[in-house]
């Protein structure tokens, strides 16, 4: 990438070189605009050749029957996790309606807004992830491109981890607000590069995960690549489980320096309690945006 795809100033730095510890043992670069400070992996493997890099029985979100003990815990989180991101959607617009859950991955949260009365919509890249979520929501998820829904059709569009994966940042997001109905609500979730336990593990940090994340957002950030489509932010939420899941994943990554279950406490307890000091400098934030009504 030439050009940084938030402001598209072209002064770009290197910031970090990030090796993949769960797939390829490869090094990438994470490099960073002087202007905005954007942050993201460059170069990166283009859309025809990234497939490789999710190719491993322990990635959870593509494969619900992967083992583990950081799998394992991720699992019983899910079911508390699964139930607040319900209610949330239920907060944000009452009475329901239509969602899209972009990259939906095994379908789980697709599943619990359906049995909570929502019409359910899911869009998912990987072909193992996408059988599951077909069988587990009781509907065909979709591989096709989103040009095929309906313009103005979803009362809310939701990406749980999923926007640091995709490839065209500003042409997905074109597309997505497209199918939002005015007034409609976009929620997007991703690791925070801002938080302590970024700072903390650097390099280390899991939430880099190169080269499957292509950006890695600070609040700054994404509000302003949400200005620049012409969408303000409303609320950014935090999501302090993740803290202690990503701090578990970097404690694994830290080869002969493993602190154990203690560190990971300590590591996710003392970031939740910075983020709480430090303008929501959470692990993962949870971003809501409303599309315009005309």
């Amino acid at each position: 990438m030439d050009t940084c795809p938030v402001c598209g100033k072209t002064e770009l730095r290197n910031k970090l070189v990030v090796e993949d510890k769960s797939v390829s043992r490869e090094s990438f670069a994470i490099q960073q605009c002087a202007a905005c400070t954007f942050q993201f992996t460059n170069p990166r493997p283009d859309a025809a050749h990234i497939g490789r890099y999710y190719e491993s029985e322990e990635y959870v979100s593509h494969n619900s029957g992967a083992g583990g003990f950081i799998n394992q815990a991720y699992k019983v989180a899910r079911v508390f996790t699964m139930r607040r991101k319900v209610a949330l959607l239920n907060k944000l617009v009452p009475g329901g309606g239509k969602l899209l859950d972009y990259g939906c991955g095994t379908g789980h949260f697709l599943a619990a807004a359906k049995a909570d009365g929502w019409q359910v919509a899911g869009w998912e890249p990987n072909a193992r992830a996408r059988q599951e979520a077909s069988r587990r929501v009781g509907q065909p998820i979709g591989l096709a491109g989103l040009v095929d829904f309906q313009e103005a059709s979803f009362d809310a569009i939701t990406l749980w981890h999923v926007l640091e994966h995709v490839h065209e940042l500003n042409d997905t997001l074109r597309q997505l607000i497209r199918l939002l109905r005015p007034g409609g609500t976009l929620v997007i979730a991703v690791p925070n590069v801002e938080s302590l336990d970024a700072q903390h593990y650097g390099p280390d940090w899991a939430a880099y995960d190169v080269p499957r994340h292509l950006y890695h957002f600070s609040p700054k950030t994404m509000k302003l690549l949400l200005k620049k489509h012409k969408l303000q932010v409303e609320q950014e939420l935090p999501m302090p489980l993740d803290a202690y899941y990503v701090s578990m994943l970097s404690e694994k990554h830290r080869a002969g320096q493993k602190g154990g279950l203690l560190s990971v406490l300590k590591t996710g307890y003392n970031s939740n309690q910075y983020a709480a000091r430090h303008e929501g400098q959470y692990s993962s934030v949870i971003y809501v945006a409303r599309k315009a009504v005309k």
